[in-house]
């Protein structure tokens, strides 16, 4: 297995029973979109697709996690949900693109999008 990057983040995607759903969004090209998420964020960065992630009413979910570097200063993954637009995606593509959690503050419209992690209350 290659380690990951110090300085890459992870982004896991849901995709499962209400993410990635056409019944759900149905306005949604949810292939498209993950194809965007990875094209824009190549090597070192990786972004994998996740089983039900547990956050259904939030769903389309997106997780940036934190590089490892900054995951040991105390950085921890942002989780995002709603996010059903290329706008969305790209904001979330630009803060990785600047360092991601820990590294990059985050922009004020992706606060908008910021949803707690199943479990965390």
């Amino acid at each position: 297995m290659v380690e990951p990057s110090a300085n890459a983040c992870l982004v896991t995607v849901c995709r499962d029973c209400c993410c990635g759903s056409a019944t759900k969004h149905p306005d949604v090209d949810h292939d498209a979109q993950l194809d965007r998420l990875r094209n824009a964020l190549p090597a070192p960065h990786r972004v994998r697709v996740s089983d039900c992630l547990d956050a259904c009413a939030q769903s389309n979910v997106v997780v940036v996690h934190p590089t490892a570097d900054a995951r040991r200063r105390g950085a921890r993954p942002v989780w995002f949900g709603l996010v059903v637009n290329d706008v969305v995606t790209d904001d979330i593509v630009a803060w990785v693109d600047a360092g991601g959690p820990g590294v990059a503050p985050l922009p004020a419209i992706l606060e908008l999008s910021v949803v707690q992690a199943p479990g965390s209350h």
